[in-house]
């Protein structure tokens, strides 16, 4: 984290940007949803704290890498699963905007420019919100966590093929070329795919969440 923080704990220009640009977005979200509110969808103080909240572990958790590759992408604490749970608990409006402010704070610390497009390939964490859309059906969350980590790998494996195959190492096996992006992306997204499935498969965690979620719903 010393890439936000000096040495003697206070923000770097980075941090302060980082900051800066967290209060906007979540600025932006309040602002949207909260339009709605006439048709009773509108965003209370409980959702945008929750949203918040998600947003925030998120951004913390993606620091804690179990491997990173060389070109980009890694296993972290279970990042991706927090975006998931927002759009999980308030739907996939929600669950795409607090994702898309994600990937914006993601883009602020590590920002790598060649297209408008590419940006959206490579930070495409508003593909996470599609979770939303299983909210309501039977082990929703499992299924749209894996749903949306494949939608999460096709967006980067899509700028993979239009932009990066130019970096596949000289040793991968040329029969597999064509499969590159692919098999790079989807490494790092399954393997930590599978831990968060795991994790959330079981039966105290998944009691946990299920307490969260009647929290974030307001349900007693």
């Amino acid at each position: 984290m010393s890439f936000f923080v000096t040495a003697d704990g206070g923000l770097t220009t980075a941090g302060y940007v980082g900051c800066v640009v967290l209060m906007v977005a979540l600025v932006v979200i309040a602002s949207v949803l909260s339009a709605q509110k006439s048709k009773g969808t509108g965003m209370d103080a409980r959702k945008l704290a929750f949203c918040a909240m998600g947003m925030a572990l998120a951004f913390v958790t993606s620091y804690v890498k179990v491997f990173e590759l060389p070109y980009g992408g890694s296993v972290t604490l279970f990042s991706m699963l927090f975006i998931v749970l927002i759009a999980n608990w308030y739907g996939a409006k929600t669950g795409i905007l607090v994702g898309f402010a994600y990937g914006l704070l993601q883009f602020i610390q590590g920002p790598y420019v060649l297209s408008l497009f590419q940006v959206c390939c490579d930070y495409a964490f508003a593909a996470l919100g599609v979770a939303g859309f299983f909210g309501k059906k039977k082990n929703g969350l499992l299924i749209g966590y894996i749903v949306a980590v494949l939608a999460r790998g096709f967006f980067h494996t899509l700028g993979g093929y239009l932009y990066w195959m130019d970096y596949m190492p000289e040793n991968f096996p040329q029969s597999l070329k064509a499969l590159y992006p692919i098999i790079y992306n989807y490494s790092y997204l399954l393997a930590e795919g599978v831990l968060t499935v795991i994790l959330i498969s079981l039966p105290p965690v998944k009691k946990a969440l299920q307490t969260v979620a009647r929290t974030a719903h307001g349900a007693n």
